[in-house]
C-alpha cells in the first residue's frame, strides 16, 4: 500500500465529507471529480471507484448519527433505557413523520433508478442540476417567512413532512442536491432554515444507509484485505470532514441562509462549463 494511495483516499473522503450535507450536491461533485479526474488519470488504480464511493458515503452517514444520536434514540423509542422515565407530553419529532418524508423520493427512486443510472450520471447533467437547484434555493430565501411558524424540528407537521418529501424528489436528478431541495422545501413550507436543516439531516440517515447497504451487498466481492487500508482511510476522512461540515453548517444556516450556497453553485457551473466545454 503506497502512501499516495492513502492520500488519494483522504482527498476523496474530504470531497465527500465537505459536500454531502451542504446544499451543494456531493453526488454532483463526485461525478465531476470522477469525469475530470478519476477516469482520465486512472486515479484509483486497482480500486473500484463505485465501491470506494459507498465506503466514504457510509463515513458521512456515521457523522450524522454521531451529531444527532440523541434524536435517533428518541425516534427509535430507546430513550427510556438511557434516560429513565421520559415525559411523553412534550412534543417531539416522530419516526412516522420521518417515514412520511421519505416515501415520495423512495417511490420515484425505485421507479426511475435505471433511467437515472443510464442517462443522468454525467458532468453535463450535473451542471443542469446544480443550476436548477440554485434557482430553487434563491426562490426559497426570497419567499421565506420573516417569522417562520416552525422554528424547531419538533414542531414539524405531517403536511410539512410530506411536502418536503415531494420536493426531495427533485434531488433524484444528480447535482440538484438532496439537502438543497429539502431545506428549500422546508423553508417554503414555513420552517426556519435550522429546523429544515435538522429534518434534512435526520431523513438522510435511513435513505442513505439503505441505498449504501444495497450497493455494499452488490459490491462485496471487491473488498479485500489489500484494499482495506485504502477504504479505511477514505471512511475516516469522510467521517471527520462530514462531522466538521455538519456542525459548522448548522451553526451558520439561520444566519447566512441558502443564498451563498446558491451563488457558489452558479459560479461552479460557469467555471466547469468554460474549462471543459
Amino acid at each position: 500500500m503506497e502512501i499516495m494511495e492513502i492520500i488519494k483516499a483522504i482527498i476523496l473522503g474530504l470531497v465527500e465529507g465537505l459536500t454531502e450535507f451542504a446544499p451543494v450536491s456531493s453526488t454532483g461533485h463526485m461525478i465531476i471529480v470522477d469525469d475530470m479526474w478519476l477516469k482520465s488519470a486512472d486515479f484509483l488504480g486497482r480500486y473500484p471507484a463505485n465501491t470506494f464511493k459507498i465506503v466514504i458515503q457510509l463515513g458521512s452517514i456515521f457523522a450524522v448519527v454521531v451529531v444527532f444520536w440523541r434524536r435517533f434514540v428518541d425516534l427509535l423509542g430507546l430513550n427510556q433505557f438511557i434516560r429513565g422515565k421520559v415525559n411523553n407530553t412534550i412534543q417531539r419529532l416522530k419516526l412516522s413523520q420521518v417515514i412520511v418524508g421519505l416515501i415520495p423520493a423512495g417511490i420515484f427512486g425505485l421507479l426511475l433508478e435505471d433511467f437515472i443510472d443510464e442517462h443522468l450520471f454525467s458532468t453535463e447533467t450535473v451542471l443542469i442540476g446544480l443550476l436548477l437547484g440554485a434557482v430553487l434555493m434563491i426562490i426559497a430565501d426570497k419567499y421565506a417567512s420573516s417569522v417562520p411558524n416552525t422554528t424547531t424540528v419538533d414542531q414539524i407537521t405531517y403536511r410539512q413532512a410530506l411536502s418536503v418529501g415531494v420536493i426531495q424528489c427533485f434531488s433524484l436528478w444528480p447535482g440538484f442536491s438532496r439537502s438543497g431541495a429539502t431545506i428549500s422545501g422546508g423553508v417554503l413550507m414555513g420552517m426556519s432554515h435550522r429546523a429544515a436543516a435538522d429534518f434534512t439531516f435526520i431523513m438522510a440517515v435511513p435513505i442513505m444507509a439503505g441505498a449504501s447497504g444495497i450497493s455494499l451487498i452488490k459490491n462485496w466481492q471487491y473488498f479485500s484485505v489489500d484494499a482495506l487500508p485504502f477504504f479505511i482511510a477514505g471512511f475516516i476522512s469522510a467521517f471527520i470532514f462530514a462531522l466538521v461540515s455538519i456542525k459548522f453548517f448548522l451553526k451558520l444556516i439561520d444566519r447566512v441562509k441558502l443564498l451563498p450556497f446558491a451563488v457558489y453553485r452558479i459560479v461552479l457551473v460557469v467555471i466547469i462549463y468554460f474549462l471543459f466545454f
